[in-house]
């Protein structure tokens, strides 16, 4: 998935704005199709695009994956990474989902050395924020942590002075609340592309 940034260059691409100012979630709705995210994330490379979080998975429709974008900067940017996201022949349709009453969720599977004095120690911080230890071995417990950005950095925090060996992230995905209006029932349907064009206008070779 690539979008075009209205001519500008790529060092006006890196500008401060671009890295700074308001937190945007952006959720996509593209093609079920191969290629798809390393398109969207060569987009982003090639732009100087910076992302605090990309995350894709299937949709309730088996044609259609939805890619999370979590992305900083100002109005002017965010317009500039919507438009390079819709220029790309697989997306659907990009919306900016910031501004809705919605809901976000972050997992993180982390692996931490427990011994016999701290097991318990970890155990109730585990419990206070709500998480699960779904590995336990004689030197390490594996906790897995589900919630907002916050509190999932929060839990890092609380347990790093144990030791933290290894830990992994999904990244960000979010709903809107109620009843859907971003998938409208009467979008007609995607039309497949074929495997031999191109999947970014413009920009064959990524």
């Amino acid at each position: 998935m690539a979008n075009d940034k209205a001519q500008t260059s790529t060092s006006s691409a890196k500008q401060p704005s671009q890295t700074r100012g308001n937190r945007h979630v952006l959720s996509a709705l593209v093609q079920n199709r191969p290629g798809v995210l390393a398109h969207v994330s060569g987009m982003f490379a090639s732009r100087g695009f910076n992302i605090d979080s990309l995350a894709v998975g299937e949709t309730e429709a088996p044609d259609l994956s939805r890619i999370t974008v979590v992305v900083r900067g100002d109005e002017r940017y965010l317009e500039q990474v919507r438009k390079q996201l819709e220029k790309i022949v697989t997306v659907v349709k990009v919306h900016d989902i910031s501004s809705e009453d919605f809901v976000e969720r972050d997992l993180m599977l982390i692996k931490i050395k427990a011994t016999a004095a701290n097991r318990t120690e970890i155990q109730s911080i585990v419990q206070i924020f709500r998480g699960r230890i779904v590995d336990v071995t004689t030197e390490t417990l594996m906790i897995e942590i589900s919630g907002q950005e916050k509190k999932v950095e929060a839990f890092v925090e609380a347990v790093r002075e144990y030791g933290i060996l290894e830990l992994a992230r999904t990244g960000r995905i979010a709903l809107v609340r109620g009843l859907p209006r971003f998938d409208e029932p009467d979008e007609p349907a995607p039309t497949p592309v074929e495997d031999a064009a191109p999947m970014v206008h413009g920009h064959s070779e990524l």
